[in-house]
């Protein structure tokens, strides 16, 4: 064998593992931009947004009324979790003569 076949047999495992490091990125890269809704590049290096259907509308607009919903009962959590915190830090007179008056309220 020739000294330049032999040279080109030790270099090729280091050229596949850059060229396979090289494509893995790129594929990681390209599919957290479609994760996340960067556009993705075209081969000229313009723009290319991926289309539109109406079922990804649909799902969008389900997700944005879902997102709506959530809030509104986080927002709900947070009342009831200062009024708990407000039991939890009064005094035990001031809780106790609070319960009091609700239950007279009520009978």
């Amino acid at each position: 064998m020739s000294p330049i076949f032999m040279d080109v047999l030790r270099i090729a495992p280091i050229i596949a593992i850059v060229v396979g490091i090289a494509v893995g990125g790129w594929v990681l890269t390209t599919w957290m931009r479609i994760k996340n809704g960067y556009p993705l590049d075209g081969a000229w290096g313009q723009a290319v947004y991926p289309r539109k259907d109406e079922e990804s509308v649909e799902r969008i607009k389900l997700l944005s009324q879902e997102n709506a919903q959530l809030r509104a009962e986080l927002g709900s959590i947070k009342d009831r979790l200062a009024n708990v915190e407000r039991i939890v830090t009064d005094t035990g007179h001031q809780v106790s003569t609070e319960i009091d008056r609700l239950r007279d309220r009520t009978n």
